[in-house]
């Protein structure tokens, strides 16, 4: 019987674990997994609170569905019935602009547009902001095959204007980044091959619209149409996995340190799990900071290299209130704020009009999200002074004067890893690195995606490059 332990009991951790049951199933393989996780729930940022008829998600709240490992793993797991997509008929997304909300043109992806006709109507950009926008079709392509921040990218090809107004909030705001510093290659590599391949993102983007067979409704924005959930919220995924692999999982159990063994790993354990355990390998899906202390006695550049990834921190505020307590309900899917506006949130996002049933006829159940790298100081707020900013904002932005119903603060300290530029080639080398440690691997949000479907697709990956080398013959 072989063992694999499983470091970290996020979504990747998880879907590692889940996935070397399901290979040693399908090929009557005797492997043991132990899954080891710090704290005292699995699911990571997936946390969903059920409550008076309210579904309210304390992190992540939608997946990708382009990306199709999170939508594909929750079929394997029977729960394909439970995948909910946003209700279109509210697809809009607002910015806030000099202290009001303006609607995202319509066909405004992310940080370019197929059309020019919705910019040059929307008051969201200045006259010579448009102009500069007009001119995208006519910059000179870059040639250096260098990787570049969202900052140069966009200011670049489309102007000051957009990445001040639109893009630092859409774009940056996914990573909680500062735009000078987040790579492109990392996080909007679609882009970046648009420019490479059309010369400019106005034509790639007529391009991808001439190429998709059939179009949903046009939506503005972060392009919610493609974005799904669960019936009863997104931590319905990791509970389902987490009742599947049973009393294989040891919450608040810390991995402290790994030594090498003549058939494995001898793991030391602190916490609720302390003592140790041996295994045949390692699957190490925690935080990158935590894999380089696991990873240093063995591999010190990698480690060094994985100590490099930063982490920033943020929190979101959930509220409840009346549809009466608003003097004009946003039916919308929410609104970003731009860091130039100077205000104390991020951006906010109302779960009750993107997916059914997550509120009671006649209530709504916003979000509010603080903090990240723009606005580290926010998280030395307590909690009440949180609720306090956040409620002061809606009172500005969406007039909203009643007290919410019910309040709920959820802190995601060093959550989010930062994709600064560099980031796929210091990836590139981590990898390369650890792939001679013997029955090891990685897996997580740090390296190739933040999004769900990414952390599942990394910590399948995992399993079945550890499963390849424990079910071959020597």
């Amino acid at each position: 019987m072989k063992r694999v332990a499983v470091i970290g009991g996020g979504i990747s951790g998880l879907a590692a674990a889940y996935r070397l049951r399901e290979l040693a199933a399908a090929r009557e393989f005797p492997l043991e997994v132990e899954l080891l996780e710090r704290g005292a729930r699995c699911g990571g940022a997936l946390e969903t609170i059920r409550r008076d008829g309210f579904v309210i998600e304390t992190g992540a709240d939608s997946f990708l569905s382009e990306k199709t490992s999170a939508a594909e793993l929750a079929r394997r797991l029977g729960l394909g019935a439970d995948l909910v997509p946003t209700r279109e008929i509210y697809g809009k997304t607002f910015v806030v602009r000099a202290g009001r909300l303006v609607e995202v043109p319509a066909g405004f992806m992310m940080l370019a547009t197929a059309h020019f006709g919705p910019v040059f109507r929307s008051s969201l950009f200045s006259p010579l902001g448009k102009l500069r926008m007009a001119l995208e079709p006519f910059i000179a392509t870059r040639t250096s095959g260098d990787d570049e921040s969202l900052d140069s990218f966009v200011t670049r090809r489309l102007g000051r204007e957009v990445l001040d107004r639109v893009a630092q909030a859409l774009a940056g705001g996914i990573y909680t980044a500062d735009p000078k510093h987040l790579s492109t290659t990392a996080t909007i590599p679609r882009f970046v091959e648009m420019e490479r391949r059309y010369g400019s993102l106005f034509k790639g983007m007529r391009a991808a619209e001439r190429a998709r067979a059939s179009k949903g409704p046009e939506v503005s924005g972060a392009r919610w149409s493609l974005f799904q959930s669960f019936k009863n919220g997104m931590a319905t995924l990791p509970e389902t996995i987490a009742r599947r692999l049973g009393e294989s999982i040891r919450t608040e159990t810390e991995v402290v340190g790994m030594t090498k063994t003549a058939d494995g790993w001898r793991l030391g354990l602190a916490g609720g799990g302390s003592g140790s355990i041996d295994a045949d390998a390692v699957i190490c899906a925690a935080p990158a900071y935590a894999a380089a202390r696991i990873v240093s006695p063995h591999e010190p550049a990698a480690a060094k290299l994985l100590g490099g990834i930063t982490y920033a921190s943020a929190a979101t505020v959930n509220l409840t209130f009346r549809e009466s307590d608003f003097e004009g309900p946003p039916r919308a899917f929410g609104f970003v704020v731009p860091a130039v506006e100077h205000r104390r949130i991020i951006a906010a996002s109302f779960s009750s009009f993107k997916f059914e049933g997550r509120a009671p006829a006649g209530a709504i159940l916003a979000r509010a999200f603080i903090g990240g790298e723009l606005h580290r100081e926010m998280m030395n707020l307590s909690d009440d002074e949180m609720v306090a900013a956040v409620r002061d904002e809606f009172r500005a932005l969406l007039g909203v004067k009643a007290a919410p119903g019910i309040t709920v603060v959820r802190r995601w300290p060093d959550a989010m890893p930062q994709y600064d530029v560099g980031h796929l080639a210091r990836v590139d080398e981590i990898e390369r690195l650890i792939a001679p440690i013997p029955g090891f691997a990685i897996a997580g949000a740090a390296y190739r995606g933040v999004g769900s479907p990414d952390c599942v697709r990394s910590g399948e990956a995992a399993a079945d490059t550890i499963f390849a080398k424990l079910s071959t013959p020597k």
